[in-house]
This record gives C-alpha cells, structure tokens and sequence, in this order.
C-alpha cells in the first residue's frame, strides 16, 4: 500500500525515473515517511487506552523495595513496555532512588526503556521484517539486564548527584481517561498528537538520512566504508551514533538504508543501538543527576556491549 502510495507520488505525479537517483530518493522518502507515521499513529493510539497503567509513577511503585534478578527481569520487562525516552529519565532516576530500588537495578531500566518499547518494536518490524526486530529486542534486552549486575558490582552509587538522595519525588497524578468510551478516545488521541508532535521532526530526518544513503550513496562505497564487518567498522559505527539524537523509531529508516545497502547486520544493530542509548545529548541529560565516574562507567558499559553485539553478529553472518 505505501509502495503503491510512493508510486503515484513520485513517479506518476512528479513523473521522476525510477532508475535515477532523486526518483530512487524521493520514493523511498515518501514510502517510509507514510508507513512510519501511520503505524506510529495506530500504536500510539491503541497503547493510549491503556497508557494510563504504566506512568512512570506506577512503575515506580511497582518497583519499590525490590532487588535481584526478578527485579532486574520486571526493570528490563517495565522499560520494554514503557515508552519513556531521555526526557524521562531524570524524574524516573530520581523516583526510584527514592523508592530504595538499587542503582544496578535502575540502570537496567535506563537502558531497555529507550532502546525497546512498542511503538519501535511494530514500525521496526513493519520497515525490516520480525526477523531483526526480534534480533533487536533479543539483544537490547540483554544488554540491559547485564548491564544491571555489571554497573552494581562497581559500586557506583556515590557519583550520584547528592540532592538525589535528598529529594522525595510527589506523587504523581494518573493520567486515567476515565471510564467511557469517548473519554478513552480523547485521551489516545492526545496521546497520538503529544507523541507525534514531539517525534515527527526525527522521523523526518532519519528518513531523509535513509533516502539520501538509499537514493546517492554507492553501494561499493558504502561497502567499503562499513561492509567489512570488522570489528574497527563496528567502532566507528558506534562513534558515530555517539553525536546523534534519536529514538528508536526516528533512526530505524537510517538502518533500512543501510541494510540496503548491503552493511552487515551486526554493524546496523550497534549503531542503531548507540544512536538511542548512548547519544551525547542523553549523557548530558544524566549528568544533572549523575556525576561523570558515574556516567562514564555507563556509556563505556554501553559501547563494549554494542561493539560486541555488532562483532557477534557479523562473525554469525560469515559463517553462514
């Protein structure tokens, strides 16, 4: 349908060549751009029904008190199912310190929120195929429920940012739609605008990143670039998602392009994974309530796991 939608755009309307680079560019803008936005649009508004369960209060309560590895598996289970982005996660940070959930634990959380939630995981598959959206997930779930050990064992919890634990977090109110139907509906449409409208200028760049690579960039050169699948190609595509901002949903078109493009699967997975998880702009954002041991330790926890996701799964990929 959406190919069909780019179609009569592109080619009909504006009457480009198919074979030529802005036909080829534009097409691919036009399909992504209409795909992504819609199935944004019903996820959105399906998950706003229920959206009302899982504020980050909620999640903070349900959280309170807990350690181990069940509560590292509700953290990872809780940031796959909660689409709470960096802007988020101050007052998460802060709420469940508060709560008296261990570091280890609440970093858990930090890294599997970004990286896996359900709007991403239902463009990601509707762009690429279940088969690397379960990839994807599979992985960033890992990583996030490693990494809660990995970071707790390093004690880290005096370069939080002393008035953290000083400070109580209010309750916050539910956001309930209320009992009838058009109330839900009010409700999931303003979730729809308020999401949307936040998101759609990185929908937009990362599909004109994607058209540009799928519509101008060689394939040779982008093979010889990072089609190698060694393990300095996976480096520098973790360096650089590093300057990059993004959600998962604004940079899956970018991996799309990429994958077209013939770069290894493991190679697109670590970039994707640092352009959400591990971006300057998110560490800045920590850092009001982190101090830099701390957040160091973080990102270097992240950049090892990515790089090593990436070298796994193109070493898989040449033996196949």
């Amino acid at each position: 349908m959406f190919d069909l939608l780019a179609d009569l755009v592109v080619f009909r309307g504006l009457g480009l060549d198919p074979a030529g680079h802005a036909g080829a560019a534009l097409h691919f803008f036009v399909m992504d751009v209409a795909k992504i936005l819609t199935l944004l649009t019903l996820v959105i508004y399906l998950m706003g029904w229920l959206r009302a369960l899982l504020t980050p209060e909620r999640v903070r309560r349900m959280m309170r008190g807990r350690s181990g590895p069940g509560a590292r598996l509700m953290a990872v289970g809780l940031g796959a199912v909660t689409p709470f982005c960096s802007c988020s996660s101050i007052p998460l940070f802060i709420g469940f310190v508060e709560a008296g959930i261990p570091l280890g634990v609440t970093l858990s959380f930090l890294i599997a929120s970004p990286m896996v939630n359900q709007v991403a995981v239902v463009v990601l598959a509707g762009v690429v195929g279940w088969q690397m959206t379960l990839i994807y997930v599979l992985t960033g779930l890992s990583i996030a429920f490693v990494g809660g050990y990995v970071l707790q064992a390093l004690r880290l919890e005096r370069w939080v940012e002393d008035y953290v634990w000083k400070i109580r977090m209010g309750e916050a109110a539910l956001p309930a739609p209320g009992g009838s139907l058009r109330a839900r509906h009010d409700y999931a449409w303003g979730e729809v605008r308020q999401i949307v409208g936040r998101i759609w200028k990185y929908v937009l760049i990362g599909v004109g990143i994607g058209a540009l690579i799928h519509g101008y960039v060689p394939a040779d050169l982008v093979a010889r670039v990072a089609g190698d699948g060694s393990v300095l190609s996976v480096i520098l595509a973790v360096l650089a998602g590093i300057p990059m901002y993004s959600d998962a949903v604004g940079i899956i078109p970018v991996a799309e392009a990429l994958l077209g493009k013939g770069v290894p699967i493991g190679t697109v997975l670590a970039f994707m994974m640092a352009v959400v998880a591990l971006s300057l702009p998110e560490m800045l954002i920590l850092r009001k309530v982190a101090r830099w041991p701390l957040l160091i330790a973080f990102a270097a926890y992240l950049a090892l796991a990515f790089v090593g996701v990436g070298v796994a799964f193109n070493s898989l990929r040449s033996l196949l």
